[in-house]
């Protein structure tokens, strides 16, 4: 998951959360599954080492294989039916989806992913290892931490013989952070057939936020290319015949950069630029990517228009030809009332424990967990990893003191679910 906002704005919520109507007040803890948790801690730490010591970098196809393997027969060892399924597009890597049949109503679907950002033969440079509270490795927050809690509260339920449910649903995807373009229609189509999913997207670390948190809203995300096409010409001995594709895209960007600004509920910013590689050459063709965050649906469709038009208005090179594409990725993620309903419930959980948890309203970050809400079948709620950060960047730790509290969340909460 691309990296999400540490700000988590709870005031916009609170008239919601008033007339949801869900009770707040303050419960004891369920004591054996609290002893569970607390028992289960040492395998956890075991399970991360395991799980971060197989590098999964989304175009590592026979790492992405190991995991898919190593998370098949822990899913297995659970009693679930699995089943691996190729994704549509991209590497062609396997999706693991589990399926366990119970004695309840609900249907209950859990999703992570087995994908990280990083390049082959990064834990030579960036280790697993134990500092104090916090324990590092590559992708070990951004998903294998949520990886751990599913396989773990999953465990402490199956020993407790808990069968509240209709259908339990493991997924876990090897492409999130190439935007889950071969996983995506499946996460959906498989989502639509649950009452309730849970994603397992880390929390903000202590470092970055004053609190834990759930999240109830992620941005969508398009990309925009501009491409330019002049005319090539001999840098030195005829520059004037030339049409620079560079000075014209130039132009375009800085004249939109601002256009979002104007738009509520969508951001652009310009973040790459392609052009041709002589050095004696006017260059005849460039091309310009810009990343597009959506927060408001259709806000997308204004930029378009808003593009179009602001490109049509003024041009610096003569004779030269620009075109513009938006291509919306990931869809915006909106719990919406349902979502804010599940996600009070888990508050209630974490006060059982006299710990306090946030519910972030949205973030610029995109998440699979708007695939899964994408229809508004089902209730989805995203965060319920481990506590964690430095996702896509250097030293990823998680927190040891999130394991016991994540794994409580998690089995009550489902206990909870399947009473509805």
């Amino acid at each position: 998951m691309p990296q999400r906002s540490p700000r988590f704005v709870l005031a916009p919520l609170l008239a919601l959360q008033l007339a949801s109507g869900w009770a707040t007040a303050e419960a004891a803890p369920d004591a054996k599954l609290l002893d569970a948790a607390k028992a289960a801690q040492p395998a956890v730490v075991n399970t991360l080492k395991s799980l971060v010591l197989i590098e999964t970098g989304s175009g590592d196809v026979d790492g992405l294989a190991k995991m898919a393997t190593l998370l098949d027969d822990r899913l297995k060892a659970l009693g679930f039916k699995t089943e691996r399924r190729k994704t549509t597009a991209g590497a062609g890597a396997d999706i693991v989806i589990g399926t366990l049949k119970g004695s309840g109503k609900r249907n209950i679907m859990l999703q992570g992913h087995m994908d990280t950002v990083y390049l082959a033969g990064i834990l030579q440079t960036q280790p697993y290892k134990l500092d104090g509270n916090k324990l590092y490795g590559p992708g070990i927050a951004d998903d294998k931490g949520g990886l751990a809690v599913i396989l773990h509260a999953l465990k402490i339920l199956n020993d407790a013989g808990w069968k509240d449910y209709a259908t339990l649903t493991v997924l876990v995807n090897p492409d999130e952070e190439v935007g889950s373009v071969g996983s995506g229609e499946i996460i959906s189509a498989l989502a639509d057939q649950h009452d309730t999913v849970l994603s397992f997207e880390p929390t903000a670390a202590k470092a970055v936020a004053p609190g834990e948190s759930l999240l109830l809203g992620a941005a969508g995300i398009a990309l925009v290319t501009l491409e330019v096409k002049g005319r090539a010409a001999h840098a030195g001995a005829a520059p004037e015949l030339g049409r620079n594709a560079i000075l014209e895209i130039s132009h375009q960007m800085i004249q939109t950069k601002d256009l979002a600004k104007d738009i509520p509920g969508v951001t652009l910013n310009w973040t790459n630029v392609v052009s041709n590689k002589a050095r004696n050459q006017i260059p005849e063709l460039a091309t310009a990517i810009g990343d597009v965050r959506i927060t408001v649906p259709g806000a997308e469709v204004k930029l378009r228009e808003a593009l179009h038009a602001k490109v049509a208005s003024s041009k610096l090179i003569p004779d030269t030809v620009t075109s513009v594409k938006l291509e919306v990725g990931r869809p915006s993620f909106v719990a919406g009332a349902p979502g804010l309903a599940l996600g009070q419930k888990a508050q209630a959980v974490y006060k059982e424990i006299d710990r306090e948890l946030g519910l972030a309203p949205m973030t610029g970050g995109g998440t699979d967990a708007a695939y899964a809400r994408r229809s508004g079948k089902a209730t989805v709620v995203e965060s319920f990893g481990l506590a964690g950060f430095g996702y896509h960047a250097r030293d990823e730790y998680i927190e040891l003191d999130s394991i016991v509290p994540r794994l409580y969340l998690v089995t009550r909460l489902l206990t909870e679910i399947g009473k509805q």
